[in-house]
């Protein structure tokens, strides 16, 4: 039976646990999304039908890198949170809810116009992975983009053995057989180019079959390609200890090369 309940008060908690659901589905997406958000929910509109009900139009203000990267989805993302948000309906009394509401958070900065001549003189622009993706990048450290802390822990542990590397860059195979992957770091030592795939996200799961099929364009032009769990990079010490893992694996190839 519906219970009597406050949908604009309980709507942080609504989304908490849709976000849940997602989760369950392996939807890194929309995840990201709704755990970067500005939550809100206004009553909008009454309808007089069958005793009457509320209408609510949920807010969801995102960073505006996520918005620009979402920005052709957004109707589809909507749907997919609105219908989600349907299932809790139950729990109030003549209540429905009209329409999912995303938009870029605002960004207040006093040093905005020099913040706006940097980006001019080519400051902050990027290329790492941040557009077609199922998993966005929404972490940043020194102005890079990063999927997750163990990601930056790893990042800073390698920058510290002054290595060569990039994290999170894109790479695309053109041709009939379109092709784009966005690995997790690619490191450039003595000849050898080496693929760090870090697994483990908790919400971004495929099989090891779809994992290397997805670095297959990689390892087919001779990239070392080796995957590590989350859990060996969760803490700064043991990133540094993955980081001297890495230089030793990459002196192995070196000396087993042709």
């Amino acid at each position: 039976m519906p219970q009597t309940g406050d949908f604009g008060k309980d709507i942080n908690l609504l989304v908490q646990n849709v976000a849940r659901l997602f989760a369950h589905e392996g939807n890194a997406k929309l995840v990201s999304i709704l755990s970067y958000a500005t939550i809100s929910a206004d009553q909008t509109g009454f309808d007089n039908w069958d005793g009457g009900t509320d209408i609510y139009t949920v807010y969801l203000e995102v960073p505006q890198a996520i918005y620009l990267e979402i920005n052709a989805e957004l109707d589809a993302i909507a749907k997919a949170i609105q219908e989600r948000l349907g299932t809790f309906l139950h729990r109030y009394d003549r209540t429905w809810i009209g329409g999912i509401a995303i938009s870029p958070q605002l960004i207040e900065s006093e040093s905005w116009q020099q913040d706006a001549r940097d980006w001019l003189s080519g400051e902050g622009i990027t290329n790492q992975g941040r557009v077609r993706s199922n998993n966005i990048a929404s972490r940043q450290c020194d102005g890079l983009l990063f999927r997750s802390v163990p990601e930056i822990n790893l990042y800073r542990a390698l920058k510290s053995k002054g290595l060569t590397f990039a994290p999170l860059p894109v790479f695309l195979k053109g041709g009939k057989e379109y092709s784009r992957i966005e690995p997790d770091f690619i490191l450039i030592k003595d000849g050898i180019v080496f693929c760090i795939e870090i697994d483990g996200d908790t919400v971004h799961k495929e099989t090891p079959a779809e994992a290397n099929a997805r670095t297959r364009i990689l390892s087919n032009e001779g990239a070392i390609v080796e995957r590590f769990t989350a859990s060996r990079c969760d803490t700064p010490e043991k990133a540094e200890e993955l980081a001297r893992e890495v230089l030793v694996l990459i002196e192995k190839h070196r000396r087993n090369r042709p």
